[in-house]
């Protein structure tokens, strides 16, 4: 049949965000603890910047006229020099980057700049190792790439280097985490991204680190980034995003710290799919950095009192769930529930039979019954009605002896 897809997406799974929004739309008076978003927007510097973009004479790009022609055409296919020049500033001055052998790629958000780098680095069969949880969206993008994700175990949600070294095969590419992580809100020890950005030089494979959640860290959590480990230009890959700490989800920007020898064959990705980076949009990014890390902390201190009361609705003496890591990262918590029930109709359950979302395990390649919440949208007395409808749901959907006797056994793995 001539419209029939590429076999190659029967492997890839479909996409678990919208479908819980629409199981969530058609059930009305639905809480969510799913989508991993804020509850604030940009910096009003954006707006203002954007609106002066668009009505008064082109000074963002340093053109004359009643508007900007700049932000009608096109663009360079990395990034406007203004917008590069800031961030490089940042990373050199605020996060200590060595960004000798590195460049700068933007782009519609940094899941772009990861499916870019996997349509890159993968020929069909090469292989990329995912520490489980991963996050559903590089899963997805190895499989695109027509390559191989290689689930790695994390007893426990730690990462451990020697299993991922036991791991590596001549088709082995990369090596990838997520740190602070999504699903689980872990925050990965700064000696072992030491230790697994040494074994990605040594064993000559990129080190790709997703660090969207960098500045989302509590208690003793402490943020580190293998980037700025002095000459770790030339085999890492940092992706950081505006969607989180600046409430820019909607905007759609990111941008990817990337060895400079691949920039060419990226280029030739970010031509075919995007020719170049949103410009007006990255007047609003370039407006909300200089706004500053000091405007998103402000924010992300109130996401400290709402992880706190997660924690405490969660600790439930006697309850058919646990924590499988404790959270000091990012604004999520993943728990595993002792049923015999899948996490696919845990998920849905709680939505058509007590109205609250969370999204299911299975989409990080956890096993059991395990199940992600977000605390970053809901706040307040929505916060407080949306988990004890969690509490009171999982309690329900609980019952008799786990496929694997305990709670969560298998889930990483």
């Amino acid at each position: 049949m001539s419209t029939r897809p590429a076999r190659r997406l029967r492997a890839v799974q479909t996409p678990v965000i919208p479908a819980l929004a629409a199981l969530t739309r058609a059930t009305p008076g639905t809480l969510s603890l799913g989508q991993g978003m804020v509850s604030w927007g940009p910096p009003p510097q954006v707006r203002e910047a954007v609106a002066g973009a668009l009505t008064h004479s082109g000074t963002t790009f340093g053109l004359s006229g009643d508007a900007d022609p700049a932000l009608d055409a096109y663009g360079p296919m990395a990034g406007d020099g203004p917008l590069l020049e800031r961030l490089v500033r940042q990373l050199r001055e605020e996060d200590g980057f060595d960004l000798s052998g590195s460049e700068l790629l933007v782009t519609a958000g940094s899941n772009m700049a990861f499916n870019a780098l996997m349509q890159v680095l993968l020929d069909p069969g090469d292989e990329v190792l995912l520490p489980v949880p991963w996050y559903f969206n590089h899963e997805m993008a190895v499989r695109l790439a027509g390559g191989v994700p290689v689930s790695v175990p994390s007893p426990g949600g730690s990462l451990d280097p020697e299993r991922l070294a036991a791991q590596i095969s001549p088709r082995t590419r990369a090596i990838v985490t997520v740190s602070p992580n999504n699903p689980s809100g872990a925050v990965v020890p700064r000696q072992v991204l030491e230790a697994i950005n040494q074994l990605c030089a040594e064993r000559g494979l990129l080190h790709l680190h997703d660090e969207a959640y960098h500045l989302f860290t509590y208690g003793e959590g402490s943020h580190w980034s293998p980037g700025s480990a002095p000459g770790s230009g030339a085999h890492t890959v940092t992706l950081r995003s505006f969607s989180k700490a600046f409430g820019l989800a909607g905007w759609r920007l990111g941008y990817a710290v990337v060895p400079r020898s691949l920039q060419a064959d990226l280029a030739k990705v970010q031509d075919t799919v995007l020719i170049s980076p949103p410009r007006l949009t990255q007047v609003a990014a370039l407006a909300a950095l200089e706004a500053g890390s000091a405007w998103c902390r402000s924010h992300i201190q109130g996401l400290a009192a709402r992880r706190q009361r997660v924690l405490a609705a969660l600790e439930v003496s006697g309850a058919p769930w646990r924590l499988l890591v404790r959270p000091e990262g990012a604004f999520y918590a993943l728990l595993a529930l002792d049923t015999v029930l899948s996490a696919d109709a845990v998920m849905e359950r709680l939505v058509r039979e007590h109205r609250v979302a969370v999204v299911s395990g299975s989409s990080f390649g956890l096993g059991g019954c395990a199940l992600r919440l977000s605390y970053g949208v809901l706040e307040g007395a929505e916060l407080e009605e949306a988990l004890a409808r969690l509490v009171g749901g999982l309690h329900h959907l609980a019952g008799g002896p786990a496929a694997t006797g305990v709670p969560g056994q298998n889930c990483y793995g």
